[in-house]
């Protein structure tokens, strides 16, 4: 499946990450845009796989085809970029700064919402006949998701915010891995079934995915879920978007730098080769 080395895939993620920055407005808003709507969509599947079959395991293991889809057209998540970007700054790519990057996580926060937004409009539509009948069984299900993902947060207090915030931390390290696995190969049969095992992973173990959340929470709302604009603000997405930068920054993408872009040099030692053998024996 030509597998790519760490320390090859290492510097693709710099350069990725590089590319993002300078990217221009509008291809990065039309990027972000379809990811986060295409993301959605896989959303809205996998809880309709959920829902007509009672297990969940089988949604969480067809979720990940909105993700390889995605990234295989070359769209962009708030969750990959907040990985990607840092590291060329990290790395003093020329003409990377602190603003380049806070601009770039602005569009495309921008271009995910306005996305998966569409996509909450248009299934609300269909699982409520226009908006003239009750939600259908899926409808009620999103609808108690964006509750229980909010309301039941904010029952619980400082340690619901904890447990979001955490929660939030380890999705972005399953979907980051999951961004960065696709670069482990140059076939595309490779790239997807690097990218399905962290995605699967982050999707049945019920992470806080900001994008996901920005189909899920606005369509609950849309279904009669009882939560409000300000529950789901203050109580799913703003913690989950500081949780999936932490996630990506530290665990994947300052991991990876650390030890395969700045390889640290190799221990000399200073005991003799037959000192050591006497020593293994």
């Amino acid at each position: 499946m030509s597998y790519v080395a760490p320390q090859e895939f290492a510097t693709k993620m710099i350069d990725a990450g590089e590319s993002k920055v300078f990217m221009s407005t509008k291809d990065t808003l039309i990027r972000a845009y379809m990811a986060g709507a295409i993301l959605a969509l896989a959303a809205a599947f996998a809880v309709t796989i959920t829902v007509n079959t009672g297990e969940p395991l089988i949604g969480a293991l067809l979720f990940p085809v909105g993700f390889c889809l995605l990234y295989l057209m070359g769209f962009d998540l708030l969750t990959g970029v907040f990985t990607l970007a840092p590291l060329a700054l990290i790395a003093k790519r020329p003409g990377v700064t602190i603003g380049g990057i806070l601009r770039n996580w602005g569009l495309v926060f921008v271009g995910n919402f306005a996305g998966a937004l569409t996509t909450a409009v248009f299934m609300a539509i269909i699982f409520t006949m226009g908006f003239s009948q009750e939600p259908n069984a899926v409808g009620q299900k999103i609808g108690s998701i964006g509750e229980s993902r909010t309301l039941g947060y904010a029952a619980a207090g400082a340690a619901g915010m904890l447990t979001l915030f955490i929660r939030a931390v380890m999705c972005n390290w399953m979907v980051s891995t999951g961004v960065v696995a696709a670069m482990m190969s140059n076939s595309v049969s490779g790239k997807v079934i690097a990218m399905w095992m962290p995605i699967l992973v982050f999707f049945y173990l019920g992470f806080e995915h900001s994008i996901v959340n920005m189909y899920l929470f606005p369509s609950g709302i849309m279904l009669g879920g009882q939560f409000t604009w300000m529950d789901y603000f203050l109580w799913n997405e703003i913690p989950t978007v500081a949780g999936n930068l932490v996630g990506g920054v530290t665990f994947v993408g300052g991991m990876i730098y650390a030890t395969h872009y700045k390889t640290s040099p190799s221990r000399n030692s200073t005991e003799k080769p037959a000192t050591r053998l006497v020593a293994a024996e």
